[in-house]
């Protein structure tokens, strides 16, 4: 089975739950729509940037 798609999804909720942490930023990310999105692209980039980066080098889960 290939694990792959499932390990994105996890990291990008445990990065996600990182992020959403605290409660200032909480509060700061409750008031700001764009910066919400700003922050779930740079999150969904940089996990997709290390699946590639993985694949390219041969590492497999």
């Amino acid at each position: 089975m290939n694990y792959a798609p499932i390990a994105r999804i996890i990291l990008r909720y445990i990065i996600g739950g990182v992020i959403v942490g605290s409660q200032a930023a909480g509060d700061t990310l409750a008031a700001d729509p764009d910066l919400v999105t700003a922050i779930a692209a740079a999150v969904g980039a940089g996990v997709e940037l290390a699946y590639a980066m993985a694949k390219r080098n041969g590492w497999s889960l």
